[in-house]
């Protein structure tokens, strides 16, 4: 009898050192995972390891930064010269540049009479005319493209050029020749004209050019 109480006793005991040892193991893991935790904010703290797999955010470069109402504006640079136009030029043909093939070719001058600069830019328009206020005479001017189409830049009293020339009227058996008391003449791009006296003969059949124009040049 005392054998067997001897023996439940000592299960008991192990039973209980072994209960012991079980919550010893258990006992310092719980408060150690309570650790992470920070009461005060509520946040994790940071490991060395998990700081290096999160880069902090880079700042946004400064060229993204819309511009706004409050931004300066771009400085505005001088209006460059108008073009050139009928009322402020003077008209005149120069004739020394000879003839060929029944073909006399002119100078077709424009001078700046006006107070400012102005641009002569590109072909004008050229027809034979009765009188100072009569309708054209025959075909337009056609266009000699052979020279460059330029900015032509005429201070007050400068004078751009162009090449005109004129085919012999007598040179055509249909040509129907009438008596021209000059040549009207539109400056590039405009609506108005000028009139040049220079008698000669013209064509009244327009399906016969005389004229030819080139685009201005500097003089």
């Amino acid at each position: 009898m005392r054998s067997q109480k001897m023996s439940q006793g000592f299960a008991m005991t192990t039973a209980a050192a072994a209960a012991a040892l079980l919550f010893t193991a258990c006992g310092p893991s719980q408060p150690q995972s309570q650790t992470t935790t920070s009461p005060a904010t509520g946040q994790s703290s940071q490991s060395p390891s998990s700081s290096a797999s999160t880069p902090p955010a880079s700042p946004a470069p400064a060229t993204s930064t819309p511009a706004t109402a409050d931004s300066p504006a771009p400085a505005t640079t001088a209006g460059a010269p108008g073009l050139c136009k009928a009322a402020g030029l003077t008209a005149a043909t120069d004739a020394s540049g000879g003839g060929a093939a029944g073909s006399v070719y002119m100078k077709l001058n424009l001078t700046n009479k006006g107070s400012e600069p102005c641009i002569l830019r590109g072909f004008p328009g050229v027809s034979l005319v009765a009188d100072a206020a009569g309708a054209p005479i025959g075909a337009p001017a056609t266009r000699d493209e052979s020279a460059a189409v330029v900015d032509v830049l005429l201070a007050p009293g400068q004078t751009g050029t162009a090449v005109l020339r004129y085919t012999q009227a007598g040179n055509y058996m249909d040509c129907s020749p009438v008596d021209a008391a000059g040549y009207r003449i539109y400056p590039p791009e405009d609506t108005d004209s000028l009139f040049l006296p220079q008698p000669t003969r013209a064509c009244s059949n327009a399906n016969i050019t005389l004229l030819s124009i080139g685009a201005f040049q500097p003089a």
